[in-house]
């Protein structure tokens, strides 16, 4: 039997509709004090969903037994493509490209994600979007984990950076959330900080304007004009990253790669 789950959640979960960024705000705020409220009574537990999964499953990927697996999560908020904060799905859409998979993307409400499954070398890559807000992304992240058998330390984010400016990337192994709250999900969820990161520089706004509008809002004409590059040079830091893993190699964490020039640290929420 699945765990329970909220009305909103298991609609948002299934549906298909764009949001727009205002709605989508109020609508992170709604569903994390869901969720909260869920957990407290017991459910929402990924690991019972996992364990669990009844009928309800729509897709089962086939994943050979002997290779070794390692997730790849774009964080965002599903529905609001083409924003800053979704940078991050962004990055697994050209990866899913770069791999010849583009047409392999399937919903998998076992963990309420688009998922994709690449071989590279002598591994097994599951690609992921959740199909969840970014504050409960980690719910997804986790149920993939357990159900395609990933080690923690084999689970790469792909995440914004509001603290660099867009054309920075750079890896991260470990560390807190930094006020991130898809990343602060994911931790929550996985019960570890031993995820690789991969932070793409979205920047930071200017003068009064608040964070959490600036990451829902839309890249600007001349910021979609270096975008593409900023998310070909972010797949091809990740993929090198994760050969050298594969290869027995130390996979170094790479200093801030692309262009850019370094902006204050703030560590207030990004969403």
């Amino acid at each position: 039997m699945l765990p329970c789950k909220s009305s909103a959640e298991s609609t948002y979960c299934e549906s298909q509709q764009e949001h727009s960024p205002s709605s989508m705000l109020i609508g992170i705020i709604s569903c994390s004090a869901t969720c909260r409220q869920a957990l407290s009574n017991g459910c929402c537990s990924p690991h019972v969903w996992l364990r669990n999964p009844g009928t309800d499953v729509v897709l089962s990927h086939p994943v050979a037994s002997e290779s070794w697996r390692q997730e790849v999560a774009g964080l965002g908020n599903h529905g609001l493509q083409g924003t800053r904060h979704n940078v991050g799905m962004a990055v697994l859409t050209q990866l899913a490209q770069k791999l010849h998979v583009t047409d392999q993307w399937q919903a998998d409400r076992r963990c309420c994600a688009d998922v994709a499954i690449a071989n590279l070398e002598e591994l097994d890559l599951v690609l992921l979007k959740p199909r969840r807000l970014m504050n409960v992304n980690g719910f997804s992240i986790a149920t993939a984990a357990e159900t395609y058998n990933v080690d923690i330390k084999d689970i790469y984010l792909v995440h914004d950076d509001v603290d660099k400016p867009l054309g920075k990337i750079a890896m991260k192994l470990g560390g807190s959330a930094r006020g991130h709250n898809g990343v602060r999900s994911c931790i929550s969820a996985l019960h570890s900080d031993r995820m690789v990161r991969l932070r793409v520089g979205i920047g930071r706004p200017v003068g009064e304007a608040m964070v959490d509008h600036f990451v829902l809002g839309r890249f600007t004409s001349a910021e979609q004009e270096v975008l593409p590059q900023v998310l070909e040079q972010a797949v091809s830091l990740l993929l090198e990253h994760i050969l050298q893993g594969s290869r027995g190699t130390t996979a170094a964490l790479a200093p801030d790669r692309g262009q850019g020039s370094a902006t204050p640290s703030d560590k207030g929420d990004q969403g």
